[in-house]
């Protein structure tokens, strides 16, 4: 602040809330941005059923944890579908999506419950009527069995996603940060169980490879594929291209 820089926090604690802060920044002309202060409450909307106005496809690209690499498999989705000669835009849920540049989109974490729903589907309307993409991809939020953020309904039941691909983490034996009270991870295969019952069919894995040699990747990599029947990728070891073969099959 008091080298005349202006400061975007993604952070729960808000600056401008901070005692002194709000001063200097005055003071200095620079400002204070807060990405996870809620919005207004006339701006929130709720849902509507416009969803079915949305006659692309959409893919919800969720998680079997928090902190998993869900936005992240997400926009390379985005950028390969284009490279493929596909419109395809992102919807991003989450302060860091906002602060790559994200045009479409709201922060889920920040957004009073009774609007979550309305807000998700507003994004992906507003961004179908404006852009006429092809495709939209929705990034996930958490997951829909971490006990310290349960989430990923609203994008099968009110964003109406028309697949899932799931990112997972083998290496972890317990959902991030929760390993002092040993809740454990949950299996692939359990959680496609559990987004099928919601009547949404999960199209790809794809794994977060952290804490694995490149050996134990590939392994699992065959491992899963054998399991599931579906198409298991590697996004930051192979990229993400051949999955949009996998959904042009599907949808065009």
């Amino acid at each position: 602040i008091e080298a005349g820089i202006s400061i975007v926090s993604g952070l729960h604690q808000f600056l401008d809330e901070i005692p002194g802060l709000n001063a200097l920044a005055s003071h200095h002309e620079v400002q204070l941005i807060d990405v996870r202060k809620p919005k207004p409450r006339a701006s929130l909307h709720f849902w509507s059923g416009d969803i079915g106005k949305v006659t692309c496809p959409k893919i919800a690209v969720m998680g079997v944890d928090c902190g998993i690499g869900k936005r992240t498999t997400a926009r390379f989705l985005t950028q390969a579908a284009r490279a493929a000669g596909l419109k395809a835009e992102m919807i991003y849920t989450g302060q860091t999506g906002w602060l790559q540049g994200g045009r479409y989109g709201f922060v889920l974490d920040s957004t009073l419950n009774d609007f979550v729903s309305g807000e998700l589907e507003h994004a992906i309307v507003s961004c179908f009527e404006a852009e006429r993409p092809d495709l939209i991809f929705i990034e996930g939020q958490a997951a829909l069995r971490n006990p310290s953020g349960p989430c990923g309904a609203e994008f099968l039941v009110s964003g109406q996603a028309d697949g899932v691909i799931l990112q997972y983490a083998p290496a972890r034996k317990y959902f991030k940060g929760w390993e002092h009270v040993g809740a454990k991870m949950v299996s692939p295969q359990s959680e496609i169980a559990l987004i099928r019952a919601y009547g949404v069919e999960t199209l790809a894995l794809t794994l977060n490879t952290q804490g694995l040699t490149a050996a134990e990747a590939r392994s699992f990599q065959a491992q899963y594929e054998a399991e599931l029947g579906i198409p298991v990728v590697l996004p930051v070891e192979d990229g993400v291209a051949p999955l949009i073969g996998e959904i042009r099959k599907r949808f065009f």
